[in-house]
């Protein structure tokens, strides 16, 4: 088994990188705060953007907010006429008294006509809002499932999973969730402030104008906490995907957690990432909330100015008590969105520290553009390295001026010390990085100049760390190959040795696996990937240290299966067992990126080389002894 500083290419598969290099890239980008991120209104205006496609129910969400407000703002209006005529009805006018009910009645009924009507279209507002929102975020989950599926590896292999799983779910629902509970406050408190100021400077404009005085001190208020909060908000949700991946990193090498006796070192980094998180959140949610109070005690001076002011005007008869208290009410409904539209300040900033986070992703460069198909003969399985070069990172060269040839049908074997580029190898094969210098061919055409989809058709692969997915034995096995009949399921997993153990399963073929094969063996699994293979029928084929974890019997069972299914193929195959590659064609030793032997296993035994040094390290026997 490798350990921890072992792990230079020989990782996991989805860890392409070395070791060293790899654990570097992703402390640098994990668990730590934006330090630059997008202006908030650029941010924003994005986000709006992203509803595009909805932009005719928008129009109509705006016009229903805009009918909806009138009417809203109408109400005062008509309460102040309906005190008026009470007023004077309780006050003499020419010699009589008494309040004219059936005018206030009607007055009343309007009032309440235009509050219930207002309420429908507010309810219709809200209900086709959520619809644009949730539509759009499903939208922005696809857009970044398909972008997921562009990237580089060297970008996957850069962050945690744990944090990119936090982009794409966490950060999304926050969004949504902002752009529910926000946008639809937002349109309506901006228009109730347009058109509250149109009532009040209709009504009186010296009050008008002493309401407007506060409005410059609440936005400035608003501007500064605001700013103050954004980081917060950005370290806020930093934090959050460094923990996620703290703890898929710590649920997923539990085993080893608990064999090294590590958990106190496990709760210590929690404890850490967890208290920077409470710091971010709490500093984050206790200024965006000081946001709303703030606002409030402005709104209050309004008001008592209002009522000061309004109180002269009224006992020196330059305004009706309806108007006065018509005015408070719109001085009430002028100051309320201002505080709601602080209040949402916390909830839309979260959203777009979110948003950035996610479009960081959207933003990343993808992968060089796939070449235009082109109708070929069928693939015969030639694979050419020309002075071939690579490196994860240009400082540290891995593989250097390095050729060979793979003819068809061969099994080429591939040795050496860990961090000598053997995996490495066979990932430029599969063009999961792109060269620095050279090329290579496969009959004949460069590699870069073939789709993806392409190459990777006629190329399959069993590694030595084993993936299933949640589904039943007969869908793991079909994964390669979908539309796969039962017979050819079957055929492939009795020529892998999978039939044998499957039967002995209370559901067979529909037994359902976890994400771990939580229901099979370790070297059950290696079967199922080696069936895998079987049925997909690649022309060439990557085994990559597929042995190195399962018993003498099970290896056994491998060994067959993976002579067969080399049979008539060329193959690539990553040893570190020398016994298991003893009939390959041509065996490479690797050092430093470079081939310092090939030949076969008698002729590399007898020139007493790099590969002899190997086979002694693993065999105590004469080096003659071959057999």
């Amino acid at each position: 088994m490798s350990t921890e500083n072992e792990t230079k290419d020989e990782k996991k598969p989805a860890q392409h990188m070395p070791g060293s290099e790899l654990r570097t890239a992703r402390m640098s980008t994990v668990g730590m705060p934006v330090e630059k991120s997008e202006n908030f209104s650029e941010t924003a205006k994005r986000l709006i953007r992203l509803m595009a496609d909805e932009k005719y129910l928008v129009i109509l969400v705006m016009f229903l907010a805009v009918v909806s407000v009138a009417l809203v703002v109408l109400g005062p209006r008509i309460l102040g006429h309906a005190t008026d005529i009470l007023f004077d009805g309780l006050t003499k006018r020419d010699g009589q008294t008494g309040v004219n009910f059936t005018s206030l009645h009607r007055t009343l009924e309007l009032a309440l006509g235009l509050y219930v009507l207002s309420f429908i279209l507010a309810y219709s507002q809200t209900f086709m809002l959520a619809g644009v929102v949730q539509r759009t975020m499903f939208t922005l989950r696809a857009d970044v499932e398909a972008k997921i599926h562009k990237l580089p590896l060297s970008y996957i292999d850069r962050h945690s999973r744990g944090d990119l799983l936090s982009r794409v779910t966490n950060d999304i629902d926050n969004i949504s969730q902002s752009l529910q509970q926000s946008l639809s406050q937002l349109i309506t408190s901006l228009l109730t402030i347009a058109g509250v100021l149109i009532m009040m400077l209709a009504l009186s404009p010296i009050l008008a104008i002493i309401a407007i005085i506060t409005v410059p001190l609440s936005i400035s208020t608003m501007n500064r906490l605001a700013r103050r909060s954004k980081q917060k908000f950005i370290a806020q949700w930093s934090h959050t995907g460094a923990l996620n991946g703290l703890i898929e990193e710590t649920f997923t090498g539990h085993a080893i957690v608990k064999t090294f006796g590590r958990q106190r070192s496990v709760e210590e980094r929690f404890a850490t990432t967890n208290e920077k998180l409470y710091e971010a959140g709490f500093g984050a949610q206790f200024i965006s909330g000081s946001i709303q109070p703030a606002m409030m005690f402005v709104g209050n001076l309004n008001y008592l100015m209002i009522a000061v002011v309004g109180g002269i005007r009224v006992a020196s008869g330059s305004m009706g008590l309806g108007d006065v208290q018509a005015f408070i009410q719109y001085s009430r409904q002028f100051t309320q969105p201002l505080t709601q539209t602080a209040s949402m300040m916390n909830v839309l900033q979260s959203g777009v520290a979110s948003a950035e986070r996610v479009f960081e992703v959207l933003d990343t460069e993808e992968e060089s553009a796939e070449a235009e198909f082109v109708p070929s003969p069928p693939v015969q399985g030639r694979v050419a390295f020309e002075n071939v070069s690579f490196s994860y990172n240009p400082d540290r060269p891995l593989i250097t001026d390095l050729s060979l040839v793979a003819e068809p049908g061969t099994t080429v074997a591939i040795v050496g010390p860990t961090g000598a580029g053997k995996t490495t190898l066979v990932n430029l094969i599969m063009r999961f990085y792109e060269l620095n210098g050279g090329r290579i061919t496969l009959d004949g055409r460069d590699i870069s100049l073939m789709p993806r989809s392409e190459l990777r058709s006629n190329i399959g692969m069993v590694l030595q760390d084993t993936w299933l997915f949640g589904g039943t034995i007969r869908e793991n096995i079909a994964y390669g190959k979908p539309s796969a009949t039962e017979e050819q399921i079957r055929t492939a997993a009795k020529a892998a040795y999978v039939d044998r153990f499957v039967h002995s399963l209370p559901m067979g073929y529909d037994t359902i696996l976890d994400n771990e094969g939580g229901a099979v063996s370790a070297g059950e699994k290696q079967l199922l990937t080696i069936a895998r293979a079987f049925l997909a029928d690649p022309t060439i084929l990557i085994l990559d240290e597929a042995t190195s974890s399962v018993d003498t019997r099970t290896e056994v069972l491998i060994q067959r299966a993976m002579v067969a299914l080399r049979s008539q193929r060329t193959s690539f195959v990553i040893a570190h067992r020398l016994s298991t590659i003893r009939d390959a064609n041509v065996i490479l030793v690797m050092e430093d990126g470079r081939i310092v032997e090939q030949g076969s296993h008698e002729e590399l035994l007898a020139s007493r080389g790099a590969y002899y040094r190997l086979y002694q390290s693993q065999f105590s026997g004469a080096a003659t002894d071959i057999d």
